[in-house]
């Protein structure tokens, strides 16, 4: 047996073991990450350094891409990174086990019924670039879910990932066990680190239930190239906001500014900016405006480019304005810049969407209700917003505490992956010696009652 063999076997081993964990011992689990990984800030920020100057030296020498350089810091600006890492463990704590959640109860006969019962997907293996925090936050909703992780990090951020990993790992093994308790397994957060090891893992598909992979376009389609384990994700955040005919003029420079630059970086950034041609002239001024401020590179399709660079009467920016190019619609920036093009009404913006959008998150900034709710009916994608920025796209944000990832799937999970995404279910039936062939239509065959049983009478039945 290969070691990648073992350690997906291993995980395989833990996620049977966490079926029987009780919720109790979950959040004794993850207050003891939460204060081992506070009490080690400093140790984190050292082995980060450590990344973050291997990183600067390979986009010195064009191996390695700036965006995903910023993705690489786990501190952040005054701390604020790391601190939202250490509270999105509190929220998941706080929010309710999801596991043995009763969706469907149903009584078959007499003395024999059904339940439909939330449980773990069972082994998720995610890989991922950049972004060490990703360990924290994939470990903490796993152990919340009841599911064992493998963890497939990129180099560039090998020395954080290690250390995230052996603290959490510290904490569990600290964490004492409830008399009568099943011991947590030590093996239900696993990291791996050499590159070679990824393609035996997508080989695992007799351990290992699901993959979950978060990064760039060709990671995400090479891993779903490669693999018959199902996977969870998104290749594109092509995301793109629409300024309606009756978009406020005050709204839409602010929601139009902070989707392209509050992280310009992430997949829920906007990489498109769409205009209705009525107000080319007016609000769409203001934007511009707004966007050459926050040093944004428009690339502009004809109607836009002529009419910013001989009518609008703005300064622009050396650099700043360019004509766009075939490919600047389906392209991710990730970086301060945008493509803009002029589209005739809502039903246009929709169809530009569907056809070159990525399915990730889409917004509308419009004051008419009827506009918005065609836009948000009629756009294919995981998430559509109505007068807010792309970049609430998130499972923080969303409540989740954190998130797996985001997903494009129609099955399973879409938009940002928590704790319920990492669920699945099982059908349980308690009954009392009978068969099916007991029931049908005939001398002494008995019928089925199919009487609904209120889910508030069984609402924490099979919760531990």
């Amino acid at each position: 047996m290969t070691d990648i063999e073992q350690v997906a076997r291993n995980a395989r081993e833990a996620s049977t073991l966490l079926q029987s964990i009780t919720s109790k011992q979950k959040s004794l689990i993850l207050s003891s990450i939460h204060d081992k990984l506070a009490e080690n800030k400093q140790a984190i920020l050292e082995a980060n350094a450590v990344d973050k100057a291997n990183a600067e030296q390979e986009v010195a020498a064009g191996k390695l891409s700036v965006s995903l350089f910023k993705r690489l810091d786990i501190e952040g600006k005054d701390g604020e990174k790391f601190e939202t890492m250490l509270q999105g463990i509190k929220d998941v704590d706080s929010l309710y086990d999801p596991i043995g959640q009763v969706s469907l109860s149903r009584e078959l006969d007499e003395g024999l019924n059904m339940y439909r019962v939330t449980c773990p997907v069972g082994v998720c293996l995610v890989i991922f670039e950049a972004r060490p925090e990703v360990v924290v936050n994939i470990a903490c909703l796993a152990i919340k879910s009841s599911n064992a992780v493998i963890l497939k990090g990129g180099k560039e951020a090998s020395a954080t990932n290690q250390k995230l990993a052996d603290l959490i790992r510290e904490a569990i093994d600290a964490t004492p066990t409830p008399e009568g308790a099943t011991t947590f397994p030590a093996n239900a957060v696993q990291l791996v680190s050499r590159r070679e090891d990824i393609d035996k893992l997508l080989d695992q598909d007799r351990y290992i239930d699901l993959v979950v992979p978060r990064g760039s376009n060709s990671l995400v389609r090479y891993i779903q190239g490669h693999t018959r384990i199902p996977v969870l994700g998104h290749a594109d955040g092509i995301c793109s906001v629409y300024i309606d005919e009756f978009a406020d003029v005050a709204k839409a420079p602010h929601i139009v500014v902070d989707a392209k630059t509050n992280y310009p970086a992430a997949c829920n950034a906007a990489e498109t900016l769409l205009v209705n041609s009525k107000v080319l002239k007016t609000t769409f001024t203001k934007v511009a405006q707004a966007l050459f401020g926050a040093n944004v590179i428009l690339h502009a399709d004809e109607a836009s480019y002529a009419y910013l660079q001989n009518e609008s009467g703005l300064t622009i920016p050396e650099g700043k304005l360019v004509k766009a190019q075939e490919g600047d619609f389906d392209k991710e920036f990730l970086d301060h810049e945008i493509a803009v093009r002029v589209v005739d009404s809502v039903s246009g913006a929709i169809e530009h969407i569907n056809e070159h959008g990525s399915k990730h998150t889409d917004v509308i900034i419009t004051e008419n209700k009827d506009n918005a709710e065609l836009f948000m009916r009629r756009v294919d994608a995981a998430g559509v917003y109505w007068n807010a920025s792309s970049r609430f796209a998130d499972g923080f944000r969303y409540g989740f505490g954190t998130e797996v990832g985001v997903s494009t799937n129609k099955t399973h999970a879409r938009g940002p992956v928590g704790l319920e995404g990492l669920t699945i279910y099982k059908y349980r039936i308690y009954g009392n010696g009978q068969g099916a062939g007991d029931y049908g239509v005939g001398k002494g065959k008995r019928s089925f009652t199919h009487k609904t049983i209120p889910l508030d009478e069984v609402r924490n039945k099979f919760v531990i």
